[in-house]
């Protein structure tokens, strides 16, 4: 019984390693050469002046989507890292978008007032847009490139998809 049970287990290992390890032992994995290869959804939103942005209206230029709240500590953690990208692109057909979910205007402008934020802060006040994303939890980065095609969701590795995108680095 023991060695039949090892003898699956053995042909249940051999017959998935390649599953496991991603295929040929050829194969090279890059990270910066990931991405999701999907249109990013378009939309319209306000910002705290009341200007209406659409998405498809910044083709050609490098966008983040960031999603966001007033209350995540994560989220306000995170405000310093987005205003040095900010800064460092900006000048290079790049736009932030910070996204706020479900959120009051009055809050949202306080709290951009509070935190001196230099990017473009709209507002998702229903979560229509966040939920067409599928963000799950905050804060939420969505990298789109020039083309309209969504490069990271919940981008984990953001410095180096924007290095790569923006032509910095390898």
């Amino acid at each position: 019984m023991i060695k039949r049970f090892v003898m699956i287990a053995v042909v249940l290992v051999l017959a998935l390693s390649p599953v496991v390890s991603g295929g040929d032992a050829g194969d090279t994995y890059d990270i910066r050469e990931q991405s999701i290869e999907v249109s990013a959804a378009d939309f319209t939103l306000r910002d705290l002046e009341g200007k209406t942005h659409v998405l498809s209206e910044y083709a050609g230029k490098t966008v983040l989507l960031n999603f966001t709240t007033t209350w995540c500590p994560y989220c306000i953690k995170d405000i310093p890292n987005l205003k040095k990208i900010y800064s460092e692109y900006k000048d290079r057909d790049f736009v932030l978008f910070s996204i706020y979910i479900q959120e009051s205007d009055t809050k949202v402008a306080s709290f951009a007032k509070k935190y001196k934020l230099p990017y473009t802060v709209l507002l998702d006040t229903d979560g229509r847009i966040a939920q067409s994303y599928g963000v799950r939890g905050v804060p939420t980065k969505i990298l789109v490139d020039k083309k309209g095609t969504i490069l990271c969701l919940a981008c984990r590795s953001l410095d180096v998809m924007l290095d790569k995108e923006m032509g910095k680095g390898n």
